[in-house]
């Protein structure tokens, strides 16, 4: 996956900040997502932001991280995302 990708929140999840961390349900499942503060700042990058490059660059001035290992990490943390149909991925 490549950062020229926009990411689209589903619509049955409903997404809570707690004590500076994201509290996310799907509400079709019923499932509760917790996500820690790095998951939370992605998160709320992506609220901001949708198309994936603006988050990566957003995240790369937030944190003192190689670009590479931002890159990797962002791309698994949406995969899961997309995984567990909390996000949709589409090409633009």
């Amino acid at each position: 996956m490549e950062l020229n990708k926009k990411i689209i929140f589903s619509d049955t999840i409903f997404a809570q900040e707690v004590d500076g961390e994201m509290v996310l349900l799907d509400m079709e499942s019923e499932n509760y997502f917790g996500l820690d503060s790095v998951g939370s700042a992605i998160w709320s990058a992506i609220e901001q932001k949708q198309v994936l490059q603006d988050v990566y660059d957003i995240l790369l001035e937030e944190y003192d991280v190689k670009p590479e290992r931002l890159k990797k990490d962002l791309l698994d943390f949406i995969a899961k995302l997309e995984t567990n149909q909390l996000i949709k991925v589409e090409t633009f």
